[in-house]
């Protein structure tokens, strides 16, 4: 299934329902990850709703003049091929200092074991190389984007 053909189902879902569709607003279709393995493993465990939130670096929104994703929005997780694999609906996104990430949050993002030190060192890692990419630099105030999700539909 695409992600267009999962939102236009759940949007006649909605509307069978007596909702308006313009009630449901879609913020974008994306995949977790930068390799098959992992983007599949990441996806899994949304799935199973183990990874209920992720985290991105801030400055990268500000570089593409990109907007932040808002509470109540409806985005698609996309595996490995590009298939929709589930909608999330994200509950809240709060800005906050790469070093102040609280520990709560880094077992929320479902990795690893879970812990604060493992969410540290391996956010760090992929923030150092996805900045130098575009010529930036990682601080340890860096401001992080962090967000928390429901899975809303899985796809079968």
């Amino acid at each position: 299934m695409t992600a267009a053909e999962l939102w236009r189902e759940f949007l006649e879902q909605k509307q069978a329902q007596g909702y308006e569709a313009e009630a449901f607003q879609f913020y974008e279709a994306f995949q977790f990850g930068i390799e098959d393995k992992m983007i599949d493993d990441l996806a899994q465990l949304i799935k199973d709703s183990i990874k209920t939130a992720t985290a991105s670096a801030y400055p990268m929104y500000e570089l593409e003049g990109a907007a932040l994703p808002q509470a109540d929005t409806y985005s698609i997780v996309l595996g490995s091929h590009g298939e929709a694999v589930c909608l999330i609906r994200t509950t809240d996104v709060t800005l906050v200092p790469f070093d102040q990430v609280s520990a709560q949050h880094a077992y929320k993002e479902g990795e690893g074991d879970r812990s604060l030190a493992y969410w540290r060192q391996v956010h760090e890692d992929f923030f150092k190389q996805e900045l130098a990419q575009v010529d930036l630099s990682f601080t340890s105030q860096m401001l992080v984007v962090c967000e928390e999700f429901q899975v809303v539909k899985i796809v079968e």
